[in-house]
């Protein structure tokens, strides 16, 4: 019994080899290239969150237009231009009680905004977020260190990888004797690069330190598969 369930698990292995010696009736090597760039963020987002509670929905839409003027006007005083600020729309729903005895009670209106604001300076970053807790903001959250010319570093880490793979490959085949005779297959799948997530803070909260982004990096990181035939 065994015996044969060595059988069953060795068979698709040795079909699979099969095919893929089938599809490959030459000599070759396949080899993975890695590159990889670090970069100091030039950049940062973040969003804040504005809500209130009152007894009608209008106060509760005033309320919350006010803050978020006040917000943009300081936005803009430190240099912010008003295309780096975005407005998402008023959210507004009925708040109400719920009594164990009796029907539901309507205890007021619930008003809602986000606005996501883009700083190029990131000496005036910590200001920006301290003073946004003071305009009556309830909370910073999503504040994500990025980098602007992504493209760039993007096309470094990717010609990193190329050469990674292409020195393995020549390396390999020197080892054994031979040579490379051109490229057979490529397969490549760009990654993403991930903004650094710094924290999230609640209105009661206070930024602690000053300027913990100035150590941060941003890792691009890029892969490519490459299958050279040999001679």
């Amino acid at each position: 019994m065994k015996t044969l369930l060595r059988c069953l698990v060795i068979l698709p292995a040795l079909l699979a080899s099969s095919v893929y010696a089938n599809d490959l009736d030459f000599a070759h090597i396949e080899t993975t290239g890695y590159g990889e760039v670090t970069a100091k963020p030039d950049m940062a987002e973040f969003s804040v969150q504005v809500e209130k509670l009152t007894k009608t929905s209008e106060q509760a839409k005033q309320s919350v237009d006010k803050v978020v003027s006040a917000f943009i006007e300081h936005l803009t005083a430190e240099g912010v231009s008003r295309e780096d600020i975005v407005s998402g729309n008023l959210s507004l729903s009925p708040r109400y009680n719920y009594p164990k005895d009796g029907e539901q009670e309507l205890v007021g209106f619930r008003a809602s905004r986000r606005v996501t604001v883009s700083v190029y300076e990131l000496d005036k970053l910590n200001g920006i977020l301290d003073s946004a807790l003071g305009d009556g903001i309830n909370r910073v959250d999503n504040i994500r260190l990025k980098i602007r010319d992504q493209a760039s570093y993007a096309e470094q880490a990717r010609m990193a990888a190329i050469k990674d793979a292409r020195a393995k490959a020549r390396s390999l085949a020197k080892g054994f004797g031979m040579a490379l005779n051109g490229i057979w297959s490529i397969r490549y799948n760009s990654v993403s690069p991930q903004p650094v997530l710094m924290r999230n803070m609640a209105a009661e909260a206070k930024i602690q330190g000053a300027g913990g982004y100035q150590d941060a990096a941003i890792t691009i990181r890029d892969q490519v598969n490459v299958v050279y035939r040999i001679k």
